[in-house]
């Protein structure tokens, strides 16, 4: 298992496949599968038999999992970096590379 890097509620921007370019917030990350559910993106259509929960069925809306690869942290003025960690105080802090701010 790769070491994930990418926290719930962190901005992120898409910078690969049908979504490339599109940004959101890290609503869920799944660490066993190496993925994360971001904020209006990779919406599908389901059509659902009725059920107890939906008792018309029909078609609804649900995020699928994005994979982590395919992800890239925002910086507060809006670039893509790189996270890395460094300690201070005896405490572990996450920081973009790019403009060596806390995250």
């Amino acid at each position: 298992m790769k070491k994930i890097k990418i926290k719930k509620g962190d901005k992120v921007v898409v910078i690969s496949g049908e979504n490339k370019g599109s940004s959101g917030s890290v609503l869920q990350v799944l660490y066993n599968s190496n993925k994360a559910i971001v904020e209006g993106l990779n919406m599908v259509k389901r059509h659902t038999k009725p059920s107890a929960e939906n008792p018309k069925g029909g078609i609804i809306e649900k995020q699928l999992p994005l994979d982590i690869s395919n992800l890239s942290l925002l910086t507060k003025s809006g670039e893509k970096t790189k996270v890395g960690y460094k300690f201070e105080d005896g405490k572990k802090l996450r920081y973009s590379k790019k403009s060596n701010e806390i995250l």
